[in-house]
């Protein structure tokens, strides 16, 4: 089956669409590229869609392509003692290592490794950006921040930080195991999440070698600034509207995204 688009279809498989007849509609109705996201479902469902593809791959004597979405450094507050608290702007709220269950004036934010990148005035984004904190004052085993807005913050709630580049890696402990197994699995893609610089893709390259193509996510401003040299040593790029428009005021991501599509045309490298 040879389909002359210039555009391909890529489909991303969840629990409803983890099924043989299921993948093979998708198959028929266009799909061109199969996406496992590494951040949901086991090892062994993955594991499965990867052999459905194939089969259905030697079925119509037409080469599908599977992409591996590592879920990335995820970064969340801990638990509160009532699941939830309210707060109010203007408030004084502090993020530490105390695994103590927080309340309206704390709560757990395990992630010593950042603490000292966190200096005054930076911003800190929590569950998508409903909640906005601004650093006060950064010491070794907690942050003093003021709360910008009201609103609600809940159990085990994602955090972005925007202004600053992180110094973690790319690549977890949990994504080093995922990747393993989907190269065992014979995957054709891998995306990396929250690319920050090309030492992110190159890091990647040296487990990968030449086992499969890497997508670099450009889903962080630090990855915006750095675009030219990650585009140099990525394979392909998946722009990341989700994070990318929290972490980034959403009116500035229409002309983001069409000056990372333009330069990844000119560079002969597809795009997301």
């Amino acid at each position: 089956m040879k389909r002359n688009r210039k555009a391909k279809i890529l489909s991303t498989l969840g629990p409803s669409s983890s099924k043989l007849d299921i993948i093979k509609k998708l198959f028929n109705s266009g799909a061109d590229i199969f996406r496992l996201n590494f951040s949901h479902g086991t090892i062994e469902e993955h594991r499965n869609n990867v052999n459905y593809i194939r089969k259905i791959e030697k079925e119509y004597n037409s080469p599908i392509c599977i992409l591996a979405d590592l879920q990335g450094p995820k970064l969340r507050v801990g638990e509160f003692e009532k699941g939830e608290v309210v707060l109010k702007s203007g408030d004084e709220f502090r993020l530490d290592l105390n695994n103590k269950l927080g309340n309206k004036e704390r709560v757990c934010f395990p992630h010593s490794e950042i603490y000292e990148s966190l200096t005054p005035n930076c911003s800190i984004l929590i569950n998508d950006g409903k909640i906005v904190l601004q650093v006060l004052k950064q010491n070794k085993d907690n942050i003093i921040t003021e709360v910008m807005n009201d609103g609600v913050i809940s159990n085990n709630k994602g955090v972005n930080i925007p202004d600053i580049e992180l110094p973690i890696t790319s690549l977890t402990s949990k994504d080093k195991d995922d990747l393993k197994k989907a190269l065992d699995m014979g995957v054709d893609w891998v995306a990396l999440s929250f690319v920050q610089s090309q030492t992110d893709i190159e890091n990647l390259r040296k487990i990968i070698s030449n086992k499969a193509q890497i997508m670099a996510k450009i889903e962080k401003p630090s990855a915006i600034k750095n675009l030219d040299s990650i585009l140099k040593v990525s394979d392909g790029i998946m722009i990341a509207r989700g994070d990318l428009g929290v972490e980034l005021s959403p009116e500035k991501i229409p002309s983001i995204q069409k000056n990372i599509i333009r330069k990844a045309r000119e560079s002969g490298k597809p795009v997301v």
